[in-house]
């Protein structure tokens, strides 16, 4: 989407006689419209501001807080200027006032007054639609974020490559909240450090409670907490740096998106969040049972105000889990929300221009239809299987840690073998059961301790078994595995 800056440009050059400005932010828009005005050629035109409480400020007759006496006096003896109305949208469905607005832009073309409405939403009415240009300015762009930035931060030194970042990190907010969460930060840290930006991106929290569609998900652990799967560990590492600012500067292609799809249980959910860490990056998830529950209006709709606000605050990692929940029955010619959500799914994925990483995962891979796995929507399709014996004894050794076991006194392959076919999940529930039980004697858990628990967990794989083949032929030929290839275990 174009800047404010533009789209303001653009309405003034074309000589609209209303524009209809689309924010949330008034003292922005106030301040946009101050500067144009300033500039105008030959001579500069003043700004007026009009409100329902207070009639003009500074600028006409006093006592005119009735809305169609403003614009009848706007229309009719008002200088050359440009006149901003705060709280007119709100009126707008009277027919009365909807004709006032209407004449007295009609009156004014060509006049150098040029009437503006302040308004939440780009809904108009249909007399006003072809008189109106309408400029979307949800939020600032990045000229107004780096402006905000110098001011704040004038009294300290900044390298450029930090403002570049800091803008990044910022998008999404308005510039009052932008303000205040720069102050406080600064307060509380000596310099722009690690924690710092850590603290910036928990802040887009905010944004996801205010849209109440998308979920914000907080940093979790590194990447040497994700037991196995190297070769997507890999394929995260080599593009840690494409989303800084620098690869911008080059001009490197920036990643778009990972599907991944396998057994539940192994991890996919934890990668997600591990590629946000990794790529510093703010992460939001979208559970699509929420797009269909109706809370939020439409499935359609739900669904593109989610991309909407998901591009407000890139660079992001936009999370979609189950993504085969929001395209069931496509792949059979359906009908419905879900055939539409899936179609503008895929047009998004391979036409959005915001830096927005979408991580799929998907536990039911048979309803995957074929477009979605090609080239140039996902970048890469990883099959996540169960993990392997390295991998089990990768994930014991984390989940001990985690619950204080010191992993090197006991025997890890001994462990491994006694897990073959597990997930990770099953490990984790049951390293942190005979820890349980150990507590329960007044001791810490031993390796018999951890093998009886073993011995009463019942995995996935095997009541699941004609499953899992399915799911593994399925994968063969469609996605890469997560993890290197090693010989079968016996």
């Amino acid at each position: 989407m174009r800047t404010t800056h533009d789209q303001m440009r653009t309405a003034l050059a074309s000589a609209y006689p209303l524009t209809v400005l689309v924010s949330m932010e008034e003292e922005r828009q106030e301040r946009l419209l101050e500067r144009f005005g300033n500039s105008a050629k030959p001579n500069p035109l003043p700004l007026a501001i009009w409100n329902c409480v207070d009639g003009f400020l500074a600028v006409g007759p006093e006592g005119m807080d009735d809305p169609m006496e403003a614009l009848k006096w706007v229309g009719e003896q008002a200088p050359q200027g440009l006149y901003l109305f705060k709280d007119i949208g709100e009126f707008l469905e009277d027919r009365r006032l909807l004709r006032r607005l209407r004449d007295t832009a009609m009156k004014i073309r060509g006049s150098g007054r040029f009437l503006f409405i302040l308004k939440q939403n780009a809904e108009l009415p249909d007399a006003l639609k072809q008189l109106s240009y309408v400029v979307i300015s949800l939020f600032p762009d990045d000229g107004e974020i780096k402006d905000l930035i110098k001011t704040t931060l004038e009294a300290r030194k900044i390298d450029k490559g930090d403002i570049d970042r800091l803008v990044s990190s910022l998008k999404g907010m308005s510039l009052t909240e932008s303000e205040h969460l720069l102050r406080r930060t600064l307060d509380k840290h000596r310099g722009l450090t690690k924690d710092f930006f850590t603290e910036i991106l928990a802040e887009k929290e905010q944004v996801s409670r205010k849209e109440g569609i998308l979920e914000f998900v907080p940093p979790d652990d590194s990447i040497a907490k994700l037991g196995g799967l190297d070769q997507l560990k890999e394929w995260v590492r080599e593009r840690s740096s494409l989303f800084l600012p620098e690869a911008r500067t080059q001009k490197m292609p920036t990643p778009r998106g990972v599907l991944l799809m396998g057994i539940s249980g192994c991890g996919k959910s934890l990668a997600v969040k591990v590629i946000s860490r990794e790529w510093q990056l703010p992460l939001f998830r979208l559970d699509m049972n929420l797009v269909f529950a109706g809370v939020h209006g439409s499935a359609e709709w739900v669904f593109h105000r989610a991309l909407e606000a998901v591009e407000a605050v890139a660079p992001a990692v936009l999370w979609i889990d189950e993504i085969e929940m929001g395209i069931a029955g496509y792949a059979d010619g359906q009908t419905g929300s879900n055939t539409r959500i899936f179609s503008t799914f895929l047009t998004w994925m391979q036409e959005h221009r915001a830096d927005v990483f979408v991580a799929a995962t998907a536990n039911r891979i048979h309803l995957l239809p074929a477009e979605i796995l090609r080239k140039g929507r996902f970048d890469q399709v990883f099959f996540v299987d169960l993990p392997n014996e390295e991998e089990r004894k990768e994930i014991l050794s984390i989940h001990m840690e985690r619950n204080q076991i010191d992993a090197a006194a006991y025997d890890l392959i001994l462990l491994s073998s006694a897990t073959r076919a597990w997930n990770g999940a099953e490990i984790e529930q049951a390293v942190a059961s005979a820890r349980i039980t150990a507590h329960a004697k007044g001791g810490s858990a031993t390796q018999n301790d951890l093998l009886a628990a073993f011995g009463k967990t019942i995995p996935l794989s095997r009541t699941m078994e004609e499953q899992l083949k399915e799911i593994r032929s399925w994968a063969r030929t469609r996605a890469l595995p997560a993890t290197s290839q090693t010989k079968p275990e016996m």
